[in-house]
Parts: structure tokens; sequence; C-alpha cells
């Protein structure tokens, strides 16, 4: 499976984005969707994932109540709607899939090239 993200940009504090990961090729092929982001000199961290099938979600506790995860099977793709964002998340924002119910980066295989996502006044 191929990933793309899109819907990164530079936003004020308090703003909103809507990132999106369109997945194509062996689309049968993922169960589960994950967002990570790595802010400058910091490692890659969790952030949300979704079950494809049953849509359940869970979030990193830095996001919980301003972030968003869903899905569109019929699309083929998976949103991160960030609201309220603040400086601190800023960072370059990457869609993963798994086959495995975990936020353990390593037991995601395919990964998209990342989206930047800036937060500044």
């Amino acid at each position: 499976v191929q990933l793309v993200e899109s819907g990164g940009g530079s936003v004020q504090p308090g703003g909103s984005l809507r990132l999106s990961c369109a997945a194509s090729g062996r689309t049968d092929s993922w169960y589960y969707m994950g967002w990570f982001r790595q802010a400058p000199g910091k490692e890659r961290e969790f952030v949300a994932r979704i079950a494809r099938s049953s849509g359940t979600t869970h979030y990193a506790d830095s996001i919980k109540g301003r972030f968003t995860i869903s899905r569109d099977n019929a699309q083929n793709t998976v949103y991160l709607q960030m609201n309220s964002l603040k400086p601190e998340d800023t960072g370059v924002y990457y869609c993963a899939t798994s086959a495995a119910w975990t936020a353990r980066e390593i037991r995601y295989d395919a990964w998209g090239q990342g989206t930047q996502v800036t937060v500044s006044s």
C-alpha cells in the first residue's frame, strides 16, 4: 500500500488544519491507520490511530479533545482534524498502516512521506 499525506501548512495558534492520508495500491491490506508526528530535534511520536473496520479510535493524551481521526473507506482516506492548534503541535505529520492495534511505531510498516505543520504567530 502507498500512502500520501496532504493538508499541512502554517497556521496561527488556536487555528485548525485537516490532514488527509490517501491510500492506494493494496488498499485491502491494512487494518489500522495511525498518525505520528516528529518535531524538530525530537523523536517521532504517536498521535492517533483508527481501526479501518470498526472506526475505533485512540489518541495520545497531548492532543486528546483537540484532534479527531476519521476514515472514509470508500475513498481509502484517513483524516486528522486538528483544532485549537498550539506551537508545540509543530512538526512533520506522517500516516502509517499496521496489521496490529498498537501505538508502537515499530509495528507500522507502510509510511507516507509526511506533511509539514507549523503553528506560529
